[in-house]
C-alpha cells in the first residue's frame, strides 16, 4: 500500500473550560458525545484517538504527551466551548506532532429559542481565536479550518491535514542519494544543513562507483525477467538491439537495489558522472523513468531539493513526475514541458502504451539510451518548484493548470506534455521568474493544492501561487 493510501493516525485534543460543568451539569458528557459524533462522520478519513476532553492545563499536557509517546501522525484540536489559549502553550512547546485546529459547532445556525447552554456549547469561535493567537505568538505552526462539519468540508480538510501531517513526519527520516552535481547550475544549489534542519530530509553524497557495484551484482536471469515484463508494458522499438535494452534494465535493477539498501526515498544523479566513469555504456534514462514509476523521487543534474520534493509529493498525493519548462507556446497559452529523456511512464495516458525508443542521444559520449516516450493523461495538474532563498527560507512556487490533449509531436524524442497554466502563460512565467522558481519542476496530477498548502504551512515553507 502506498503511503498516500494509508490512513493517518490522529489524536483529538478536544478543549473546554472545566468551570462550565458546575454551571451546566452534564455539559462535559454532552460535548464528549458531540466529539464522538464528529469522529463517526469522519470514519474512513483517519484513525482517531480520543480519550476524553481536556478541561484544564494538566489535561492538555498529559494528553499531548501521550499522543507524542504513541507516535501518532498529528493532532486535531477541537474547541468544545471557550478554552484558555495560554494553557495550550507549554504542551505544544514539548510537542513534535503536526497540528490542526478545526472550528466546527454542534449547531450551524442560531436558534431563536437558544438559551445560555446552547450558546456556550457553540462558542468555540473565540476559544479558537485565543488558542490560535497564542500558538502564533509562540512560533508554533498550525493549520486551521472553519466551516461545516456536515457537508463534507471538514472531512476534506481532515483528509488533507492527515496526509500532510503524515508526509511532514515522513520527511523527518527521509534520505535522498546524491551522485554528482552539474557545476554552475545555480538555482539548484542549496544548503544541505538548512534542508535537514528546517524540512527534515538528509542528502547523502555517494559515488558513481557505488551505483556501478550494485549494477554489477544483477544477474542475467533477473535482467531477462524484467525485459520480458517491459515488453508487455512498452511498445519496444523494433530497432532496439536486445543487449541495449538488457543493459538499461540492468542499470534499473542495480539502481533500485541501491535505493532499497540505503533506505532512500529518491535520488539525483549528474549524467556526466556516467561517461566519466568509463564503465557505463549508456545513460540511465530508463532506470530513472522506471524508478519514478515505482514511486521514488528523482531529479537530474544533482538537484537533490527537487528529488526530495518529488518524494514528498509522492507520499502526499500518490504520484508525481519530474520535468522542466522547455518553451512557451503562446497561441496555445501553454508551456511545452520535457527533460533529457526521463519521465514517470506510469502516468502515460490510458489510450496508448509508452514507446521505448532506441534513441540517438550522445550526451556523455555514450551509446543510445533506451528512452520511454509518452504523454500523460490530459486533465488538471499542479506544476511546482521548491526554491531555497537562503538561511532557513524556502519557497514553493506553484502553478495550477491543465495538461492539454495534445500528443502528436512527430520528432520529440523525450516524454513531454503541454501545460496550460490557469493564470495564463505570460502571467505564470513572469510571476515564476519574479518568485525565483527554479528550472526543474515537479508535476502532480489532479487538484491537490489545498493539501500541498497545508504541508507547506506545517513545514514553514512559503507558498506562492503564480
Amino acid at each position: 500500500m502506498k503511503a498516500s493510501e494509508q490512513k493517518p493516525r490522529l489524536g483529538v485534543l478536544a478543549l473546554m473550560l472545566e468551570g462550565y460543568e458546575p454551571l451546566f451539569p452534564g455539559i462535559t458528557a454532552r460535548q464528549t458525545a458531540y466529539v464522538r459524533e464528529v469522529l463517526t462522520s469522519l470514519d474512513g478519513v483517519a484513525e482517531f484517538t480520543f480519550p476524553r476532553p481536556a478541561v484544564n492545563r494538566a489535561d492538555i499536557e498529559e494528553i499531548v504527551a501521550r499522543y507524542n509517546a504513541d507516535g501518532l501522525d498529528g493532532i486535531l484540536i477541537l474547541l468544545l466551548s471557550y478554552s484558555q489559549g495560554q494553557y495550550l502553550v507549554r504542551a505544544m512547546q514539548r510537542n513534535s506532532l503536526p497540528l490542526a485546529l478545526a472550528l466546527v459547532q454542534p449547531d450551524e445556525t442560531v436558534g431563536d429559542d437558544f438559551e445560555e447552554l446552547e450558546l456556550t456549547v457553540n462558542q468555540g469561535i473565540h476559544g479558537s481565536q485565543d488558542n490560535a493567537n497564542c500558538l502564533l505568538r509562540a512560533g508554533i505552526p498550525c493549520v486551521f479550518f472553519a466551516g461545516s462539519r456536515t457537508n463534507g468540508e471538514l472531512a476534506a480538510f481532515v483528509s488533507d491535514f492527515g496526509a500532510a501531517a503524515r508526509t511532514a513526519r515522513a520527511m523527518q527520516s527521509m534520505k535522498i542519494g546524491v551522485v554528482g552535481r552539474l557545476p554552475g547550475m545555480g538555482d539548484v544549489i542549496t544548503d544541505d544543513m538548512a534542508v535537514f534542519r528546517k524540512l527534515g530530509p538528509e542528502f547523502v553524497s555517494d559515488s558513481v562507483g557505488t551505483l556501478q557495484s550494485f549494477c554489477a551484482a544483477v544477474t542475467p536471469e533477473e535482467v531477462a525477467a524484467r525485459v520480458e515484463y517491459e515488453r508487455g508494458v512498452f511498445n519496444v522499438d523494433p530497432k532496439m538491439p536486445p543487449e541495449r535494452h538488457a543493459e538499461a534494465v540492468r542499470m534499473y535493477l542495480g539502481f533500485k537495489r541501491y535505493l532499497e539498501a540505503n533506505g532512500y526515498a529518491g535520488y539525483t544523479a549528474h549524467f556526466e558522472e556516467f561517461g566519466a566513469d568509463g564503465r557505463f555504456t549508456q545513460l540511465p534514462l530508463l532506470a530513472a523513468s522506471s524508478l519514478m514509476a515505482d514511486g521514488y523521487g528523482y531529479a537530474a543534474e544533482g538537484d537533490a531539493t527537487a528529488a526530495m520534493w518529488m518524494a514528498a509529493m509522492i507520499a502526499l498525493c500518490g504520484e508525481a513526475d519530474f520535468s522542466e519548462m522547455y518553451m512557451m507556446d503562446l497561441p496555445r497559452e501553454a508551456i511545452l514541458m520535457c527533460h533529457a529523456g526521463e519521465g514517470n511512464w506510469a502516468m502515460c495516458r490510458s489510450d496508448r502504451k509508452p514507446f521505448l525508443m532506441d534513441r540517438v542521444f550522445n550526451e556523455g559520449g555514450l551509446s543510445n539510451p533506451p528512452t520511454p516516450i509518452f504523454c500523460p493523461e490530459p486533465g488538471p495538474v499542479g506544476v511546482m518548484s521548491l526554491a531555497h532563498l537562503g538561511g532557513d527560507r524556502f519557497r514553493l512556487v506553484y502553478a495550477r493548470g491543465e495538461v492539454l490533449d495534445k500528443c502528436d509531436l512527430r520528432r520529440c524524442d523525450m516524454p513531454y506534455l503541454f501545460f496550460r497554466p490557469a493564470s495564463g502563460v505570460r502571467r505564470c512565467v513572469t510571476s515564476w521568474l519574479e518568485a525565483g522558481g527554479t528550472h526543474h519542476e515537479i508535476i502532480v496530477p489532479g487538484d491537490f493544492e489545498a493539501r500541498i498548502r497545508l504541508l507547506c504551512r506545517l513545514t514553514g515553507i512559503e507558498f506562492v501561487s503564480v
